[in-house]
């Protein structure tokens, strides 16, 4: 791909490494920079074009490393700045593209500014962060955070709260202060000039904040979160980062929830701030863990749509936060993973990968709460004991829909630790992975080589128009890309098509270009479970 082509991303596809869980190179049971070394070339082989790394900069954990101490520094679980600067020269050479994730949000409470912050009112670093009056017994407003709770803590020593949508321990910052900016787009010129590919943009769409006195409108979308979700004069601040972008050509993806699909080219067209968006609307689950395929289908109906004339998606099935689709939009079979992999891979969009969804990954067989690592999942599963429920109701409650299922080891092959650690895993394997490993799965890995290589080869893939048939059919996924077309039933029943009465092109011009089973294009087409299809006119 040509370093001059600013829309090298359209044919590109990402692969998302959660490093803690890719693979361990020294041992200890913890993934780790020279881990994802080793494995470079087992991307490259694979077929994608970029990586996006989940966070390892300095950080007490509280949630992931979404919680940074220190914007410059590499945690030592993961290795040493050394060791990332050798990750990306040898990416490089391998003609790889790195992304890591911008969390500038928030920070941790233990970064040196939220420390000297606390300090006094009148330090300088005060200013850094969202101080208010308040007492033990009144916080400034009764908003909500994400991670339930309000979102102010009670400073007892300077007698005011500061603010916080996530947990406690990850204070927001204070985008309205110049200073704080300007360290801000400092760092992010470090790591641009060091030699990163560009960022994805955690939690961007919070950093304004409306007025304390904000009354929230149990009317609107968004819901509790309206005061921190998309407000007006953000695209100031957004507009200031791209600027940093473009000079270096940054390859940006933003995690922009309350932006509808309505507004989304407004960040994503030749002028938006970022390339794309993760929309976070089609993976949402019921409250049983399954997916819902006619939800599912809509909404991704929807945002391909409302950017079809302006603006880019990105497009994935899973990743760090959410258990395996599999399992959810599947029926955890090989034949659900590759309809699921076709649905997804050949939308107009950047399609991303996460780790051990190429393999059919499935969701961890929790049987204890020692199993489990996510703390506010565990939190949640003291509070239903404490209320009286049986400790098995409550396991079985709590792991249903815990991104914890995503976080499982890597599974490599059927050695010890599936060849993940020669150490003990920080998390148990899952014990499948006799049968699902990157050795046992060529048949899923070989299916989604071929689709990332129709995104390379075509153009009607890569930058094509899209249109859609049989929008209410429950379980049918049909849709035109150019001269393709791709037809997958996502479900356990067959779907009959009657494409005769939808289809403007003659049949007779198509033949098959990958299918789960041999097959001629003809007008009346019965689509078997998890049956998929794609065709290209003569």
């Amino acid at each position: 791909m040509s370093k001059d082509d600013k829309n090298w991303f359209h044919h590109a596809v990402g692969y998302q490494i959660y490093p803690k869980s890719f693979r361990d190179a020294n041992a200890d049971g913890i993934g780790d920079i020279q881990g994802m070394i080793e494995k470079l070339s087992y991307l490259k082989e694979l077929g994608v074009d970029f990586l996006w790394i989940n966070p390892v900069y300095k950080s007490p954990q509280v949630d992931g490393g979404y919680d940074i101490s220190d914007y410059y520094a590499i945690d030592e679980m993961f290795g040493t700045l050394d060791d990332f600067k050798l990750l990306l020269n040898e990416a490089h050479k391998l003609g790889l593209k790195v992304i890591m994730d911008l969390v500038v949000n928030h920070t941790s409470n233990l970064h040196p500014w939220f420390i000297e912050s606390q300090k006094s009112r009148e330090n300088p670093y005060r200013d850094y962060y969202l101080w208010a009056d308040a007492t033990a017994e009144k916080m400034p407003n009764d908003w909500k955070s994400f991670f339930g709770g309000s979102t102010w803590t009670y400073d007892d020593a300077t007698q005011q709260a500061y603010f916080h949508v996530f947990a406690a321990e990850q204070p927001d910052l204070n985008w309205k202060n110049p200073k704080l900016r300007e360290e801000i787009y400092k760092m992010v010129r470090w790591w641009l000039e060091l030699g990163l590919d560009g960022f994805r943009l955690d939690a961007i769409s919070h950093i304004q904040k409306e007025p304390w006195d904000f009354k929230i409108k149990s009317w609107r979308g968004n819901g509790p979160w309206q005061p921190f979700m998309n407000v007006a004069g953000i695209e100031n601040y957004m507009h200031e980062l791209k600027a940093i972008f473009d000079d270096y050509g940054a390859l940006t993806v933003g995690e922009a929830s309350g932006v509808l699909s309505s507004e989304a080219a407004n960040w994503t067209d030749e002028n938006g701030y970022i390339n794309m968006i993760f929309e976070l609307e089609h993976n949402a689950r019921r409250a049983d863990g399954s997916g819902d395929i006619y939800g599912f289908k809509k909404v991704l109906m929807r945002w391909q749509k409302d950017q079809l004339a302006r603006g880019w998606n990105a497009l994935y099935l899973e990743n760090h936060d959410q258990p395996r689709s599999i399992d959810a939009f599947g029926d955890g079979s090989l034949a659900s993973a590759k309809a699921l992999a076709v649905a997804i891979m050949l939308l107009r969009g950047t399609p991303f990968i996460y780790q051990g969804q190429e393999i059919g990954m499935t969701n961890f067989p929790f049987s204890d709460i020692s199993q489990l690592r996510s703390a506010e999942v565990i939190q949640h599963y003291d509070e239903l004991v404490a209320q009286g429920e049986r400790a098995e109701d409550a396991l079985a409650e709590i792991v249903l829909n815990t991104r914890d299922h995503s976080r499982t080891p890597m599974q490599w092959d059927t050695s010890a630790e599936s060849g993940f650690t020669a150490g003990k895993p920080w998390m148990a394997v899952n014990p499948n992975y006799q049968t699902v490993n990157v050795e046992a799965s060529q048949e899923l890995l070989g299916l989604y080589k071929d689709l990332i290589k129709l995104r390379h080869d075509e153009k009607a893939i890569s930058d094509g128009s899209v249109k859609f048939y049989f929008e209410r059919h429950l379980n049918a996924f049909v849709y035109e890309r150019d001269e393709f077309l791709i037809m997958v039933n996502l479900g356990q029943k067959k779907a009959h098509l009657d494409l005769g009465k939808v289809f403007d092109s003659s049949v007779k011009n198509y033949q098959q270009v990958l299918g789960s089973q041999a097959r001629e294009l003809t007008e009346k087409m019965t689509l078997s479970a998890w049956e998929y299809q794609v065709f290209k006119r003569k």
